[in-house]
């Protein structure tokens, strides 16, 4: 037997290795989640505008998944420690900068940096995981590290709000610095340095051509989601560049002697099925924590840290079938598994499309715990799924492909989800807005946010005749009904995008686990020999 399995000295050494590791992906994803609960305030501080609100969450989306593929090839080639350690250091130093931002371009830059340096953590940490553990171990580690991932939807909120009842709104970046340099510390004092045995050429062209179409891409999945002109000469045509993009980094790699992307790891069914069924699960979860946002806090009163509490449940599910996930993929096999937490999925976001601004919240929450279960057995089953089958010294690459498609897909969801709410609200509300005086009916048909902000305005100024202001609460009540029609139409599109992961799944997902490779089983000496320079108490093969 392995060393690193039979010593009781190792376990130990892993343990604290994956708390560390889980700290520094938990930091990241948060990071995704906590500043929406700060937006308000930070556009009250820094008179900020809705787009650039917008941008101040999505600057951090664009570069975190554009960068991350590119990031995983860096970690296999100079270090994973070393790239990780670099990462946190320059995430530290941009989250310090963008809490003491004076303007929203400031805001934004930073959390472009934030999103540069957050790139490296998934992929690197990923990597360490898929190295250190044996096969038999290995499942387990992924699900514990998919389910602090999916934490991260209800921690987020929960701390950001908790900041900002006790602080300033500078303060749910600010936090990171320390979590960050701790887990730098920790880094250096208990995980060697590691890379792939082979160390792999940068692959110069692929990665630019990998940077610029994913980047442009999401970007104009961004622009169209902010302006909701789909069919605008800016937004096609930079979609249309990010495809034309990616095709010809397709064909470049396919073609290379030694490829940045290797291509071939989608013609791998549970490859490509695993990373399609992550990317779309998150890209109807990630949809769907947008607009119940607004639903919590706009249609239910809650305060920020409420909202943050409400989410518990979709946190606890996670971690419950993230911890599940491989024992369960073991025994029933990852088509089952992955079937049944989309399948959960689905069935969470048809009962959403049906709630009321008077639905039960003890209904509500069963909902959002039925979510996060799913999830968590799809992000979890699916990562060992996909890891399975990418050689270690590609793992940091694999990884990389793998969060990034889930990025996109989270990219896309809100984007997307957001656009098929706008569209709708605008409908449903049609002619309300009238009562409105003409400068603000444009603004204030937009979101139910900002028809709640024209009647707030208007009915504090007194500038409108009586009769007129005699019509604002009827109006503030059509727009809460039209926010829920809207949110209905979002959720069921979300829906059938769980139900088409769920199909893909069933079809090319694995039914079984199958037998270990002999260079996972230790019989390998290079396997042995990268697990021994990652973890020095494995003893090397004899």
């Amino acid at each position: 037997m392995n060393a690193a399995l039979s010593a009781s000295g190792p376990v130990p050494r892993r343990g604290l290795i994956m708390t560390v590791l889980g700290c520094c992906f938990l930091m990241v994803m948060m990071d995704n989640t906590i500043l929406n609960v700060a937006l308000q305030t930070i556009q009250e501080d820094v008179g900020a505008t809705n787009a650039e609100l917008q941008w101040a969450l999505d600057s951090y989306i664009l570069f975190y998944a554009a960068l991350m593929f590119s990031s995983g090839i860096l970690a296999d080639a100079f270090g994973r420690r070393r790239v990780l350690v670099i990462g946190l250091i320059a995430f530290a130093v941009a989250s310090a900068l963008a809490g003491f931002a004076d303007s929203a371009q400031e805001l934004i830059f930073w959390r472009a940096v934030m999103g540069v340096a957050g790139s490296v953590v998934p992929p690197a940490t990923l990597a360490v995981i898929n190295d250190i553990f044996a096969p038999e171990e290995r499942g387990k580690a992924i699900g514990i590290w998919s389910a602090l991932g999916g934490t991260s939807i209800a921690f987020g909120p929960i701390a950001g709000g908790f900041l900002l009842e006790h602080f300033w709104w500078g303060s749910v970046f600010l936090i990171n610095v320390p979590i960050a340099a701790v887990c730098a510390v920790l880094l250096l004092l208990v995980l060697a340095e590691s890379r792939a045995a082979n160390r792999p050429r940068i692959d110069i062209v692929g990665v630019l051509l990998s940077v610029a179409g994913i980047g442009a891409l999401v970007y104009g999945v961004i622009r169209g989601g902010e302006t909701n002109r789909w069919t605008s000469a800016e937004v096609l045509g930079t979609l249309a560049g990010g495809v034309l993009l990616l095709t010809l980094l397709v064909v470049f790699e396919s073609r290379t002697t030694a490829p940045a992307l290797d291509v071939k790891l989608f013609r791998n069914k549970s490859f490509a099925a695993g990373t399609a069924s992550l990317a779309l699960s998150f890209f109807a979860l990630t949809g769907g924590t947008f607009l119940m946002v607004f639903y919590v806090q706009a249609i239910r009163g809650h305060s920020p840290l409420g909202l943050g509490v409400i989410l518990l449940p979709v946190a606890v599910g996670a971690v419950v079938s993230g911890v599940l996930s491989n024992p369960m993929a073991m025994r029933f096999g990852p088509k089952a598994v992955v079937t049944t937490g989309l399948v959960l999925l689905a069935l969470s976001f048809t009962g959403q499309a049906g709630i009321g601004a008077d639905t039960a919240m003890w209904w509500y929450e069963i909902l959002l715990g039925v979510s996060g279960f799913g999830l968590g057995l799809v992000m979890g089953t699916t990562t060992t799924t996909t890891m399975a089958v990418v050689a270690p010294d590609q793992a940091a690459i694999g990884a990389g492909v793998n969060n990034t498609l889930r990025q996109i897909g989270a990219a896309l969801g809100v984007a997307v989800l957001g656009s098929v709410l706008s569209v709708q609200y605008r409908n449903d509300l049609g002619s309300a807005v009238d009562v409105l005086p003409a400068p603000v009916r444009d603004a204030a048909s937009e979101s139910l946010g900002g028809t709640a902000a024209a009647v707030r305005e208007l009915q504090s100024s007194g500038a409108l005749p009586a009769e007129a202001r005699q019509q604002l609460p009827g109006l503030l009540a059509k727009a809460q009904d039209a926010y829920l029609s809207a949110m209905h139409v979002s959720f069921a599109v979300g829906a059938g995008a769980l139900v088409v992961a769920a199909v893909v799944a069933l079809l090319w997902l694995p039914a079984r686990i199958g037998p270990a490779k002999a260079r996972d089983e230790g019989t390998d000496p290079d396997a042995t020999a990268r697990r021994t320079a990652t973890d020095p108490s494995v003893e090397p093969a004899r």
